[in-house]
């Protein structure tokens, strides 16, 4: 926007101001304090660094100008409201606009109201002063003094009234009579004890009484009161004791200034800061309070229960038929929700598709129980939003437990849990929390989180297997393979943390890192040995095939380390060459031209079309470990057969054959006699540190059943 737009703001803002309120300064001079104002707002709403008290700073200034006629903030609020938006194309990226503006319309609300009750107190002060000035003048010239206090009395904008030590209601001002809605006559007839409002506090009347007794001088509060016409209003009251000149108590007088409307927007800002915009259900700061609530009681023995909910296939809804139509679904679920729940329970949705009921006192979990199936019952029916019937299914992790053995952030962690247990069980149904599980699936989720930055630490490590060829019982290669040196689970194998790697996606990094370790590490065998250094054999996961930047990334490592591209070979399973995707069949290709060896690992276990070996740039197979246990006995001939039938299949195809998972001399003979060309497996070495592959390159340990380093 330019400088014009703000000036037409500006403008418009004036209009505004001058039409609503009793400004003293000129149009153009009260256009240009606007104006600065308007950068003010602008400059707020764009920073970088969102700080929404600008606005408050605004209302202050506001109330400063004496902008505060009767409608003058709503027309400021509403112009605000309509202009910000327009902004949107100078918003820094990813600036949630809306959420600015409204946090900006509230913050100048609440500046606004706050500094205009300062100035309510300020004047309530002055008059009160004012007052006791006038009653003291009265006393010393009493015509005189009556006159200037009846003026102010008559002409004060606050309700004022005088009554005697007893409560009775003496006076009351012009004011006091139209807030109220009684005359001065029926004032008089009142005494202070009928204005007790049902729901007073106890403390309210303690003070009121410690001042008749003259205890104290005067007390301020905030207190509701019943009108003539049985409405309901908000005040600030002010109590004052009057004194006679032996310093006894006189008489006592009430300032009060109606704050209803501010109250009113007070509490709508409260329920907005409480409640789901779209659902009037609890928002996820209300459960935060009231499971705080909760818990900051006694606990003895008291139990709480969750209930989380999330629905299934709810992003195929808004996908396919539109959010207006998942706001309708969310709608009702939240309606079914609450009719499944007494009014002692809160039900809250948590954000999207996820919701949370909380039952305290439960009786154990078959109360919790009850609940999910009534729930799960409720849902049943379908929804019908405009011209479509939709189905709602929910899945529920529902966690009842002792108030003195959790607390709210486990408490809801795990339901949430147990929720995705459900969803992992089926869906459309409900799970109850396990100790148990929960321990052990917390425990991974923790190895997953934390996983990336155990890689940059340096707590993984790799750890190398010969690879020796079984017909001289020569070190040919070595495997790669990573371990994890935990700070506080000691060294973890890759059973822990492989699947977890794959499952989020580290394992992409993880591969990255170990395939760069791996080729740093043959650098150095073959600085060291020359042409006896070892092949050095790396996996690659599914995950890594399917990246964009494999070759690339191979190329480079390489490269870095000075390497023969026929010094690595790659690993892959049968898994990660399954589909028709030509992606990773082109890399693999690639990775061929170049000189890469690439292994087929684990072949046997798998339901692999064997003439589609053909097509891949394969170099050798590697036997499942399970061919090991069956060759373990001479007599057992079928799988005999089914070795020597693969081997000559795979020398067919130009193929060397590695046998894996060998660990007694007889098995190393019978793949020998079967023809396999090398074999890895505890005979001949357990995965080792590099020391124990040079120990073995220089003949100082010799082949055959060696432990690791």
């Amino acid at each position: 926007m330019t400088h014009a737009d703000y000036e037409a703001f500006a403008q418009r803002w004036t209009e505004a101001i001058v039409g609503s309120s009793y400004v003293s300064m000129g149009r153009r001079a009260l256009a240009k304090h606007l104006l600065d104002l308007t950068y003010q707002l602008v400059e707020g709403f764009l920073a970088a660094e969102f700080d929404p008290s600008v606005g408050r700073e605004v209302g202050v200034a506001m109330v400063a100008g004496h902008f505060t006629g009767t409608g003058t903030l709503k027309e400021t609020l509403a112009l605000i409201a309509e202009w910000l938006p327009g902004l949107l194309a100078s918003a820094p990226p990813g600036v949630d606009v809306t959420g600015r503006v409204a946090q900006l319309v509230g913050s100048l609300a609440a500046g606004y109201a706050s500094a205009l009750r300062e100035r309510s107190l300020d004047e309530q002060d002055a008059i009160y002063r004012a007052g006791l000035r006038a009653r003291r003048q009265a006393e010393q010239a009493l015509a005189a003094s009556e006159a200037k206090f009846r003026a102010m009395f008559t002409e004060a904008k606050l309700g004022i009234g005088i009554g005697d030590l007893k409560g009775n209601i003496t006076d009351a001002n012009p004011a006091l009579q139209q807030m109220f809605g009684y005359s001065r006559e029926e004032f008089t007839q009142l005494n202070v004890s009928a204005m007790v409002h049902p729901e007073d506090a106890e403390s309210v009347w303690e003070v009121y009484v410690e001042l008749v007794r003259g205890e104290r001088d005067h007390f301020r509060t905030e207190k509701r009161f019943t009108t003539r016409d049985g409405g309901e209003i908000w005040t600030d009251l002010t109590v004052s004791l009057v004194r006679d000149e032996g310093g006894e108590p006189a008489y006592q007088v009430a300032l009060l200034e109606d704050v209803s409307e501010r109250r009113r927007m007070q509490e709508r800002l409260q329920y907005q800061a409480y409640h789901d915009p779209l659902t009037a259900l609890a928002n996820r700061q209300m459960v935060t309070e009231r499971l705080e609530q909760i818990f900051a009681g006694p606990a003895s023995r008291r139990r709480v229960g969750l209930c989380f909910l999330d629905l299934d296939g709810f992003k195929v809804v808004n996908d396919s038929l539109g959010h207006h139509v998942g706001d309708q679904l969310l709608k009702t679920v939240a309606s079914r929700l609450t009719s499944c729940c007494g009014p002692e329970q809160l039900v809250a949705r948590m954000g999207g598709d996820e919701f949370l009921i909380i039952v305290e006192d439960t009786a154990g979990e078959a109360d919790m129980a009850a609940l999910a199936d009534k729930i799960l019952s409720a849902m049943a029916a379908p929804v019908r939003v405009d011209d479509h019937s939709l189905t709602v299914r929910t899945s529920i992790g529902v966690v009842e437990r002792p108030v003195a053995d959790t607390n709210p952030a486990d408490l809801i962690q795990a339901a949430d849990i147990t929720m995705y247990q459900a969803k992992a069980g089926g869906k459309a149904r409900y799970a109850m929390f396990d100790q148990n599980r929960n321990d052990s699936e917390v425990a991974s989720f923790t190895l997953s989180a934390t996983m990336l930055a155990a890689v940059a630490s340096g707590e993984f490590f790799v750890v190398y297997q010969p690879l020796v060829g079984l017909v001289e019982g020569a070190l040919r290669g070595v495997e790669a393979l990573v371990r994890w040196r935990h700070p506080t689970l000691g060294v973890l194998g890759p059973e822990r943390f492989i699947g977890l790697a794959e499952e989020s996606g580290a394992i992409v990094q993880l591969g990255h890192w170990v395939l760069a370790r791996a080729c740093e590490q043959a650098r150095a065998w073959r600085n060291a040995f020359g042409d006896a250094a070892p092949l050095v054999s790396v996996n690659l996961a599914p995950r890594q095939l399917h990246e964009p930047s494999l070759v690339a990334d191979v190329t480079k490592i390489l490269a870095d380390n000075e390497l023969e591209p026929s010094s690595l070979q790659l690993e892959l399973t049968e898994q990660s060459l399954m589909g028709d995707e030509a992606g990773p069949l082109s890399a693999l290709t690639k990775l061929h031209g170049m000189g890469v060896r690439m292994a087929l690992d684990d072949f046997g276990d798998g339901y692999w079309n064997l003439p589609d070996l053909r097509r891949l740039p394969l170099r050798e197979l590697k036997l499942a470990g399970s061919f090991a246990a069956g060759l373990q006995s001479p007599c057992n001939l079928v799988d005999q057969r089914i070795v020597r039938a693969l081997v000559d299949l795979a020398h067919a195809l130009d193929l060397t054959v590695t046998a894996e998972g060998i660990e007694t001399l007889t098995q190393c003979e019978s793949f020998q006699a079967l023809g396999c060309d090398t074999g890895q497996g505890a005979w001949f070495g357990l995965p080792g540190t590099p020391e124990l592959i040079d120990a073995l390159l220089l003949g100082a340990v010799p082949l055959g059943n060696r432990e690791a380093l």
